[in-house]
């Protein structure tokens, strides 16, 4: 009578354990030892079964730190407006915002021109996390010109949305002028925040967003977990005012 192959079988536990809840999207799964402990077998049987449940989309082996459980990649759309919240509501996920620091310098040249100010020009920088359920999925920069916006800064960390406190400073809509996509490697610091490894694929997109009249307001750089976005390309019709650039989250 035909058994079935213990790596097989371990797939299948460990498969129907991620089904029922166990293990997250996002967690980490007992390391190779522990499994093999646990299942009384050696490493290079668990190694066949976790290798065989990547193939399938379930796992991801990160280098140095060990196996965690897949997420399902979220859709966000690039359009001329974009609507972080209910993009992520629709797709059953909790979304979240957490930002990192708010500071007032002097624009560098790259900057400058995205604004169309002078080089040196003051802007406020806000920098943070985009999450969806709790797990991060982009790092962010938003930079604003400061002359033009003075009050920002306690806007911002009293609101914790772009799109808000720019309206409370009588910008009601603006709409996204071009974005830029690159692929990327995590940095060191990039991979703490994002909770991925150094050197592990991620995406970058540069955005600048204009108000009606067409003058900048803000110049925004993202850099999103590359296993757990889809960037998508998409014609839009909007209404006015129902804006939420990618960088702004309400």
């Amino acid at each position: 009578m035909a058994r079935t192959a213990l790596w097989q079988s371990i797939a299948t536990t460990l498969t129907a354990e991620i089904a029922a809840g166990h293990y997250r999207p996002g967690d980490r799964l007992p390391s190779e030892g522990a499994l093999a402990t646990r299942f009384g077998v050696n490493r290079h049987t668990v190694r066949h079964a976790l290798a065989r449940m990547a193939t399938e989309g379930l796992v991801l082996s990160r280098r140095g730190a060990g196996v965690f459980v897949a997420a399902t990649p979220t859709d966000y759309p690039l359009g001329r407006r974009v609507r972080f919240h209910r993009n992520l509501a629709a797709s059953g996920k909790v979304p979240g915002r957490e930002i990192l620091s708010i500071e007032t310098r002097a624009s560098d040249a790259t900057e400058a021109q995205a604004l169309r100010i002078a080089p040196g020009a003051p802007v406020h920088v806000c920098e943070g996390l985009s999450l969806a359920d709790g797990q991060p999925i982009a790092l962010f920069r938003s930079v604003f010109p400061a002359a033009t916006m003075p009050g920002l800064p306690a806007l911002l960390r009293a609101q914790q949305s772009v799109t808000r406190a720019l309206s409370d400073l009588g910008i009601a809509d603006y709409t996204r002028f071009e974005t830029r996509i690159t692929a990327q490697l995590a940095t060191a610091v990039q991979a703490i925040h994002l909770r991925v490894q150094e050197g592990d694929p991620i995406l970058r997109t540069v955005a600048i967003n204009t108000a009606p009249g067409g003058q900048p307001v803000e110049y925004g750089t993202t850099w999103f977990a590359g296993d757990r976005i889809t960037l998508t390309l998409r014609e839009e019709t909007e209404k006015q005012g129902d804006s939420d650039p990618i960088l702004s989250q309400d």
